[in-house]
């Protein structure tokens, strides 16, 4: 391992980390070590990457001096902040900030910072389509990621923009349920329009090959997905691969969705509104066959049902 370039991974117990560290961890032939980064390295998941031969190192996001001793002598670093432990736009940009400036003093030669579009510049100041949040954001972790952007100007940076999580069916409570009538269900403001998605290991994937790519996309924006399908074609996906009989997709408006009042609720209905009312440019600024040749098992979204499917079911329970 010591002749090999450090690649240092923040949310390395998370979703997009979690899987840029399994995809260096299985490549033992490959030039770059893993040090995965977490705030509490005695967690189960961290114990689990050290097993695997991983180089589990603590620091914390809002700790600037942890961060330059965590990146201190990696080549690379892959920089991904969670706006959903804390739900704050400015603490996202603060962290943001506090890595862009731990990288530059450790020298780091090639970041890859996962990030989004800013949403606001979709629309007019004055659009009354969707409420602003936090006072100034459409969408908050997308606007704040974008906003973000700056602080990693003049560093060896690509900006890697990711896709909604499809992950999220298991993780956040997306999937479909079981009504008294027995029918299967699940509902988003989505219309009839297409949702770009992805597997968050397959983030992970893609940013490995970012790397093992050298400079090729160094200052470059890259943006991914899996595959994009309307919500019924999701359903269908999800019937036949889960076998739960026909899944129905109820189609709301985002105010109605917005008014569920679960944590995240006005945040996540602006977002599904966005993927709703602007998919020509949210796909025109993503490229699934730039991800499938930076990661070749990329999984489109059937792959996924059948690769998750326990967990999935699971979710459908609960």
């Amino acid at each position: 391992m010591a002749d090999k370039k450090i690649i240092a991974v923040l949310g390395s117990t998370g979703a997009q980390g979690g899987g840029l560290c399994r995809a260096i961890l299985s490549d033992p032939s490959g030039e770059f070590a893993c040090r995965a980064i977490t705030r509490d390295p005695s967690k189960d998941k961290a114990k689990a990457l050290a097993d695997q031969g991983a180089e589990v190192v603590a620091a914390d996001l809002d700790d600037v001096e942890s961060l330059k001793k965590a990146f201190a002598g990696a080549h690379g670093l892959y920089a991904v902040t969670n706006f959903w432990e804390h739900f704050s736009g400015e603490k996202e940009k603060s962290q943001a900030r506090n890595i862009a400036e731990a990288a530059r003093a450790a020298g780091v030669k090639h970041i890859v910072w996962s990030t989004l579009e800013d949403t606001r510049k979709l629309m007019a100041q004055d659009d009354k389509r969707m409420p602003y949040l936090q006072e100034k954001y459409r969408v908050p972790h997308f606007d704040a990621k974008a906003e973000a952007d700056e602080f990693f100007q003049g560093l060896p940076v690509t900006y890697l923009m990711t896709s909604f999580y499809w992950d999220n069916l298991y993780m956040f409570g997306m999937a479909p349920k079981k009504g008294e009538d027995g029918q299967y269900s699940y509902t988003f403001p989505m219309g009839d329009k297409k949702l770009a998605g992805i597997a968050a290991a397959d983030i992970g994937r893609t940013a490995y090959g970012i790397f093992k790519a050298g400079n090729e996309y160094v200052g470059k924006r890259v943006g991914i997905y899996g595959e994009a399908l309307t919500l019924d074609q999701m359903g269908q996906v999800l019937s036949k691969e889960l076998g739960i009989g026909p899944v129905k997709y109820n189609a709301v408006d985002a105010d109605t969705f917005r008014g569920f009042g679960f944590p995240g609720a006005d945040e996540l209905g602006n977002m599904f509104q966005v993927y709703r009312d602007f998919e020509g440019e949210v796909l025109g600024a993503r490229d699934a066959n730039l991800a499938r040749k930076l990661n070749p098992q990329l999984q489109n979204f059937e792959a996924f049902v059948r690769n998750n499917k326990d967990a999935i079911l699971a979710a459908t329970a609960s």
